[in-house]
């Protein structure tokens, strides 16, 4: 059989891991393309290579186009790739798993499907964002009441340090420019932040859909994890920016934001979080980039047995009736 044409995709477990990596990029009205193993960006000022081996996610903006080659690369590294633009997000695709087990997609869908279990992470969330309290007990209806009172103290602390005037999430979905300053970098902040939360939930193969205190969208534990750290990190950089009054306020608190996200090591913060919330009472794992596949057969009684080997000959019940 003649080979594949085409480079070789790298091991899996010579890629970055998710907590590793840089990330986001965001470009626009430009042409991306591929130069070996990294990621180009060209416009009218010139080439930029982006190394695409340890990008978390690539954030097209408005007018970008990129190649075929651009996204197998993308694919083969693990990185994810998210349309944005002012007329809203819209999520398109993403990069395959950096991990081939399912240990932690497997988990995510046990728990969500419980209600014991689905109860338990999300209060394990909002104890995150109350570490001095006890919300072992809480009802959801209750957590979410004490979560909107923080976010509400978090906004006029935010208003009152920059002196930025607010009066509340006020916003366009189909018109970013409709918006007043402070809630179109609150937009642009939020996307940032959506964009690196999906990048780290797929490469750790679990799934955007399956959230635990939203529900219903395609994105809604992508929402979940963002939520841990948007009072950390995108409202302080929306009121900060808007106070700025730049002339590219969604650029502006794009680039704000990549920043926080790397100094407050985000990115490491949310792989960790999620094994955590997922896996509780299991220790810090390095199979999040094996060094093989391992694939197994589904077993009602044994839960999971061997694949790759022929069963024919284990004895069934009716084998000696059966004609071939």
């Amino acid at each position: 059989m003649n080979a594949i044409p085409g480079a070789k995709p790298p091991p899996l477990y010579e890629l970055a891991r998710a907590e590793d990596r840089i990330s986001f990029i965001y470009v626009e009205r430009c042409a991306v393309n591929r130069d070996a193993n990294a990621i180009t960006a060209t416009d009218e000022r010139g080439t930029v290579h982006i190394p695409a081996a340890s990008l978390g996610a690539l954030i097209l903006g408005p007018g970008a186009t990129v190649s075929h080659q651009a996204m197998v690369l993308l694919a083969e590294s693990g990185s994810t790739a998210v349309w944005v633009g002012e007329r809203g997000v819209r999520y398109y695709a993403h990069g395959r798993s950096l991990t081939h087990s399912s240990r932690l997609l497997e988990a995510q869908a046990e728990a969500v499907t419980n209600r014991h279990g689905r109860l338990r992470v999300a209060r394990s969330m909002y104890a995150m964002r109350f570490p001095d309290e006890d919300v072992s007990e809480l009802t959801m209806q209750q957590l979410r009441g004490r979560e909107g009172a923080r976010v509400r103290r978090v906004y006029r602390h935010a208003s009152r340090t920059t002196g930025v005037a607010w009066e509340g999430r006020n916003y366009d979905p189909t018109d970013f420019d409709a918006s007043d300053d402070i809630n179109r970098a609150l937009s642009a902040a939020t996307t940032c932040l959506y964009g690196v939360a999906h990048s780290v939930i797929v490469a750790l193969g679990c799934s955007p859909g399956l959230g635990f205190v939203h529900t219903g969208h395609e994105r809604s534990f992508v929402y979940d994890i963002a939520d841990l750290y948007k009072a950390e990190v995108a409202i302080p950089i929306a009121f900060a920016v808007a106070a700025e009054h730049p002339d590219d306020i969604g650029g502006t608190t794009r680039r704000a934001v990549r920043d926080a996200i790397r100094s407050g090591a985000i990115m490491s913060r949310a792989a960790h979080d999620i094994r955590r919330l997922l896996l509780p009472d299991s220790t810090p794992s390095t199979d999040i980039v094996p060094l093989a596949d391992v694939v197994q057969l589904w077993d009602e009684r044994q839960g999971a047995v061997a694949a790759g080997h022929s069963y024919a000959m284990v004895p069934q019940i009716g084998d000696e009736d059966d004609e071939w």
